[in-house]
């Protein structure tokens, strides 16, 4: 059974939403009276007409028997027998992370003979939710075949994305393996992406209500101050922060100060779109493997993981049982495959007891 949204800690955490406009091509006939050559009995060819329908027509090709060109209007004037007919559609639907497709670019070696190892920045990969960009969605698996589907009058469909609404964690799956008939590939590009403030504002779509939601002015100190008990914890609980709302204050400016202190520290950053890395997930293998077709990169290659120590801000590396310190740098440098990013100004306070609950109640505990 599908779940609704936010009706797990899982959907609460990752799930956002998309925009998903569908673009539909399909070569159609044309109606009108069609002209066909036969031979009469003499051996004389004659040109017929007779009216033209959709029915029983299946296909154009030479030696169909019905690959007629051309038609008559209604003022008896030729005219090509097949237009193209496009449709659209959009649909708004949830996503758990948001899948880029990296570009394919040729390997080149240096002068020692090693591999140079191309790069791409993440904004180029984040074009495809830029919410202008139509993509073809046979591209990735059919690019070979799309101008024969075109002329077989079959349906070409083009997808443009713009996402409505952005989760607490965001997670971004780089598509770096294809299957192809016969193996594995896989695409080694490296996609280079800041470890920190990533801003995604110029990607995202909101709704009328988010909108308005967003451009709800900040509140000074002085309203701070001026605010009753209920008001102050309205503020916190309009931002998911019922832990802070729902701690016992022996006097009303211990629950002043605290808002305060919410609203100048944390409010403004979660009001944006910008997010810090959390989690980086590498696939290494040796650049020339998965390109040559003949061995399997999911065989060769292992896994890493980046992950940051909050209290201390240290990046470490694991593969298996080994861990080692490492640089911010070097992560944004790394052949990445799920990116996690944390939206700026979100505390582990704010979230912890929100969950805690929720495991709770679900195990029945």
């Amino acid at each position: 059974e599908q779940k609704k949204s936010g009706s797990s800690i899982v959907h609460e955490t990752f799930q956002g939403a998309v925009e998903v406009t569908t673009v539909q091509r399909r070569r159609k006939r044309r109606k009108g009276r069609k002209r066909k050559r036969v031979e009469d009995g003499e051996g004389q060819q004659q040109v017929e007409e007779e009216e033209d329908s959709d029915e029983n027509d299946q296909d154009d090709r030479i030696g169909s028997g019905d690959e007629e060109e051309i038609v008559n209007n209604e003022d008896g004037k030729d005219i090509p027998k097949t237009y193209m007919e496009e449709t659209s559609t959009t649909t708004t639907t949830n996503f758990l992370q948001l899948t880029l497709d990296i570009p394919e670019k040729p390997l080149f070696k240096d002068d020692n003979g090693g591999l140079v190892i191309p790069q791409e920045p993440l904004v180029s990969v984040l074009s495809k939710f830029d919410g202008m960009t139509f993509s073809d969605a046979l591209a990735s698996q059919e690019a070979k075949k799309t101008q024969e589907t075109v002329e077989a009058g079959m349906t070409m469909k083009r997808k443009r994305y713009r996402v409505k609404e952005l989760p607490p964690y965001l997670i971004l799956h780089l598509a770096r393996f294809q299957k192809n008939n016969f193996t594995v590939e896989k695409n080694p590009t490296i996609v280079i992406f800041p470890v920190k403030n990533l801003d995604l504002s110029s990607y995202v779509f909101p709704s009328e209500k988010e909108e308005k939601k967003k451009k709800k002015k900040v509140p000074t100190e002085e309203e701070v101050r001026n605010m009753s008990v209920k008001d102050l914890k309205k503020v916190l609980m309009e931002h998911n922060r019922s832990d802070l709302s729902n701690q016992h204050y022996t006097e009303k400016s211990e629950l002043v100060e605290t808002v305060l202190n919410f609203v100048t520290a944390s409010l403004p950053d979660l009001l944006t779109n910008k997010y810090d890395l959390v989690a980086n997930i590498t696939h290494n293998t040796p650049a020339e493997v998965g390109r040559e077709g003949r061995r399997n990169p999911l065989d060769d290659g292992f896994y890493k993981c980046h992950v940051q120590h909050v209290a201390s801000g240290q990046w470490y590396e694991m593969q298996d049982l080994h861990v080692q310190e490492t640089m911010p740098q070097l992560i944004g440098l790394s052949e990445s495959y799920v990116l996690i990013f944390e939206r700026k100004g979100l505390k582990a306070s704010s979230s912890l007891p929100k969950l805690t609950k929720k495991m709770n109640g679900e195990n029945g505990q």
